[in-house]
């Protein structure tokens, strides 16, 4: 399921009057009637973002944000609510809600939540698919090709990485080169950004 808005809300009317606007705007939905039913339905690979009510018999809204943020779950939330308080919000944002939207919905700002919200997924995923990678190259290096690495990232050159190594200048450079080789890394900034699992796009 890419970029799939999955609506959380225990008011049939609503659901069913998102997923038509939604629909009409391009987008693809999946509804559920509470958290329980999202939580047990829920896959690793869902990609998309989440539209959630408050106001919910059981888990409430906040309390399933809270859930999805300790399960590591990727997928950005929105929140919505028919009661808005600014206790309420604060605790939204503070979990790293995308928006938090009041009843009755304003379009316009509903779809520019949801845009916000997937262009966040596509940019966490891939910036997960940037630090796998770097872990996969990383995976290549020798100890000493390791060592080197740490210390270049700590910003050391390569005079103080050959005393702190025992080694001679010209030796920690032939493991310098190998290294920025193994790990496609041209530049030391590059190569900061990727151990930091920062991407290009995201400087």
């Amino acid at each position: 399921m890419d970029n799939t808005v999955f609506i959380i809300d225990d008011d049939a009317s609503v659901r069913d009057s998102l997923a038509l606007l939604l629909g009409l705007r391009g987008y693809g939905t999946t509804m559920f009637a509470d958290a329980a039913g999202f939580l047990g339905a829920l896959r690793p690979e869902w990609r998309g973002c989440a539209l959630i009510d408050i106001r919910m018999p059981g888990m409430d809204g906040l309390a399933l944000q809270r859930e999805l943020k300790a399960r590591g779950c990727a997928l950005p939330v929105i929140v919505m609510t028919g009661h808005g308080n600014v206790a309420a919000a604060r605790e939204a944002f503070r979990a790293a809600a995308v928006d938090f939207l009041e009843k009755p919905l304003d379009e316009a700002r509903l779809v520019q939540a949801i845009e916000e919200a997937l262009q966040r997924q596509r940019s966490g995923h891939e910036a997960q698919r940037h630090r796998d990678e770097f872990a996969r190259r990383r995976s290549s290096l020798t100890p000493r090709e390791h060592e080197v690495m740490t210390l270049v990232v700590a910003g050391r050159h390569n005079r103080e990485i050959a005393e702190l190594l025992g080694i001679s200048v010209r030796t920690v450079e032939v493991h310098k080169a190998r290294m920025m080789s193994k790990l496609d890394a041209s530049t030391i900034p590059q190569l900061v950004r990727a151990s930091l699992g920062i991407g290009e796009e995201e400087r």
